[in-house]
């Protein structure tokens, strides 16, 4: 007997005859003898509906409200996954992420877990029931409702694996494991059999959609190996887990594409120490993440700055930067869409020369034009317009010969 963590996304839970067919799955888990706590996201599509009818009323919905109406896309779901799990005669009971005793820090909409108590699910699994727990949600210390962001169900399954310390952890998605590309754009992608999670964290948060980066990165902190997997079919998944020698072996893993970017230029500002701390101090204290930065070097005593950060992000960045202009007595923004991140990522990175030549050369043989670049131990990436980056993506995969099965 194990036990075991499931999380199943928006695409697994999409419907009343895909909700009976989840059931059916953790029916044939429960009778095997495993412990189960399950985590189920808003079905597909709810989480953009109910965003739209905020937006529909108020362009900038209060982020507490948000939390308080995209929450109950997920409580839906639980209800509807345990009544189902009732109709085949399997004991269960649904929890919010309240209710599941996952608390926050008070960052609406964006919230961190900090603490899990877990008395209560393990109570109802030593009873022999199946927990059924709302993802992408929790509860502060004000007793106030947060979500987690984006993919925040993973993050959420992650978490409880680690405390109620499940013996196995499985992400089903409606896909069959992590690709070496997106396999909607590149059709010669290949399913990776094991990953590390230093490269799943670099594609994850590089674009690929598979999972959130901060569930990884807590997957990493706590080592909760887990697999992703569909739930459409029972063929193996990928398996994420701690790096092993082998691994090295393969220089780059996979291409990802984010096209949810928006590059931020800010320029004018005084070019004298501190002028860079201010702007990304006033952009860290709106909670916006910023991923690439270049800073051109000062002249006239003026200087600029060039970074990017999510499109969703895009307004309040703005908003952010207006009083710190005036603080410094100068500066302005402009804030260009139409871009895309690309980046190879691979911990073979560490021990092998000329990924960087080879990224560069592949597209400038495609006359595709650099406009940022940047670089960590196992990845590089570059900005590139928008409407080239799913060539780019084909001509980058099959420059490193991705399409061999890894």
């Amino acid at each position: 007997m194990a036990r075991i963590v499931q999380k199943y996304g928006g695409t697994s839970v999409g419907d009343i005859e895909r909700i009976k067919r989840v059931a059916e799955r953790i029916k044939a888990a429960h009778d095997e003898g495993h412990e189960l706590v399950v985590v189920v996201s808003a079905r597909s599509g709810v989480t953009n509906e109910l965003i739209a009818r905020a937006k529909a009323i108020h362009e900038q919905p209060s982020e507490r409200e948000l939390d308080m109406l995209l929450a109950t896309g997920e409580q839906e779901t639980i209800a509807l996954t345990a009544i189902a799990l009732h109709a085949v005669q399997v004991p269960a009971v649904s929890y919010t992420g309240a209710q599941a005793g996952i608390f926050t820090d008070k960052a609406h909409t964006k919230a961190k877990i900090k603490t899990i108590n877990a008395g209560p699910i393990e109570r109802d699994l030593r009873a022999g029931k199946v927990v059924i727990v709302a993802g992408f949600q929790g509860i502060n210390e004000d007793g106030q409702i947060t979500t987690l962001g984006r993919g925040g169900s993973d993050l959420t399954a992650i978490a409880l694996a680690a405390a109620v310390r499940a013996d196995k952890c499985e992400i089903y998605t409606d896909v069959d494991g992590v690709y070496t590309a997106d396999p909607r754009v590149v059709k010669e992608a290949r399913k990776i059999a094991e990953i590390s999670y230093d490269e799943m964290l670099e594609l994850a948060s590089s674009g690929s959609k598979v999972m959130q980066s901060r569930s990884v990165e807590f997957a990493k902190k706590y080592d909760v190996v887990f697999e992703v997997r569909s739930s459409f079919n029972h063929n193996p998944g990928t398996i994420v887990k701690e790096e092993v020698a082998y691994m090295e072996q393969v220089v780059v893993r996979g291409v990802a594409v984010d096209k949810d970017q928006v590059k931020v230029i800010v320029s004018q500002i005084p070019d004298r120490p501190g002028s860079a701390a201010r702007v990304f101090r006033a952009l860290a204290d709106a909670n916006i993440i910023v991923d690439m930065i270049v800073q051109n070097v000062g002249h006239q005593g003026v200087a600029n700055l060039t970074f990017t950060v999510p499109q969703s992000d895009s307004l309040r960045a703005k908003q952010a930067l207006e009083p710190v202009f005036q603080e410094l007595g100068g500066g302005q923004v402009a804030v260009m869409d139409r871009i895309a991140k690309l980046s190879v990522v691979g911990v073979g990175m560490k021990t092998h020369s000329g990924v960087a030549a080879e990224l560069f050369q592949t597209l400038a043989a495609q006359g595709i034009n650099i406009e940022l670049i940047s670089t960590s131990e196992i990845k590089i990436s570059v900005v590139i317009g928008a409407a080239r980056a799913d060539e780019a993506a084909r001509a980058v995969h099959a420059a490193f010969g991705l399409e061999k099965a890894i």
